[in-house]
């Protein structure tokens, strides 16, 4: 999707100087609050930071206001599930909680710096009040919301639509599918591919990367959206799968609490294994969903939302 930004003035931070940035990408995060502190914003007035992993939040903004838009404090310094076994080889274990140990003091001092922080969900709230001891403002994230409710089209397969990453849990959806003999596309890429290509049967399909036109299509034939994340920060995809009239079955942490009504637009599952997922599938079966309802939802999440929100929270604070 890198066209969408290819008219964009964007401007790198010292970071991409460096050889082979790209592949160590992960122990540059020592230093990562200095590359922001480098650039030069002293001719804003506002600037609004998108920050996770990689310490945007450390922008100085000299001559105005800081608005951070976070969409988690980093998963990997506070004990979540990130996207692979970093702590299975024991070096790695050793130097990353030396390394994650150090940031997360920088972490909380950079964090004292922000003017403003708003948060994605309740549950990066909770994360930023826990860990910055800093208040926040909940505004969700957009999600594109087609202007027409969906079509009751005939749906016969699940979908799993997610990178294939340790935290998103794709082995439980492919496990499930493949033991119970159900149709399942994976739309996705990740490094898990290869583990889930040799665990799954003849009725999963890997669709990997798609379009957004090929997704919408794959949408309007799913019976449902199989979201097996751990502790999800907020979770754009459940919401356009709503949007499109698809229910989602998602474990019952992180920000699905907060965007499905479990048994109007999907099932949440406590027991996050295969057995609790199919489980939980079973619950969906003997489920009515209304496409209706589900695209109401569905509309809270809006981009219009969005943008009401943000333009008057930075109105107000500016």
């Amino acid at each position: 999707h890198w066209q969408r930004f290819a008219t964009w003035d964007i401007r790198t931070t010292w970071l991409t100087k460096i050889p082979g940035y790209k592949l160590l990408y992960s122990p540059l995060r020592i230093w990562a609050p200095n590359y922001f502190k480098a650039l030069d914003l002293s001719a804003y007035d506002v600037v609004i930071s998108s920050s996770n992993a990689y310490f945007a939040k450390a922008v100085r903004v000299p001559h105005g206001k800081h608005i951070c838009y976070c969409h988690t404090p980093a998963r990997s310094l506070y004990g979540y599930t990130t996207t692979n076994h970093w702590q299975a080889n024991p070096l790695t274990r050793v130097c990353g909680g030396l390394i994650n140990h150090y940031l997360r003091v920088v972490d909380y001092y950079v964090a004292q710096d922000v003017d403003f922080f708003i948060a994605n969900s309740r549950e990066t709230a909770r994360r930023i009040e826990k860990f910055y001891r800093r208040d926040s403002t909940i505004i969700y994230p957009p999600v594109h919301v087609p202007n027409q409710p969906p079509s009751t089209n005939k749906r016969s397969y699940y979908l799993y639509v997610n990178r294939l990453a340790l935290a998103k849990h794709p082995e439980l959806a492919v496990q499930v599918c493949t033991e119970q003999k159900l149709s399942l596309k994976v739309v996705g890429e990740g490094s898990m591919l290869a583990g889930l290509r040799a665990l799954a049967g003849p009725t999963i399909e890997f669709c990997r990367a798609v379009s957004d036109g090929e997704l919408n299509q794959l949408y309007a034939g799913a019976k449902a959206l199989l979201y097996p994340v751990e502790d999800e920060d907020f979770g754009i995809v459940p919401v356009e799968a709503m949007a499109h009239g698809v229910p989602v079955i998602a474990h019952d942490s992180g920000g699905p609490r907060e965007t499905i009504i479990s048994g109007k637009t999907g099932v949440l599952f406590a027991e996050l294994s295969a057995a609790g997922l199919w489980q939980a599938m079973q619950r969906g079966e003997k489920t009515h969903f209304l496409p209706e309802e589900l695209y109401r939802q569905s509309q809270r999440f809006s981009l219009a939302q969005f943008n009401t929100r943000i333009q008057a929270f930075v109105a107000q604070v500016v």
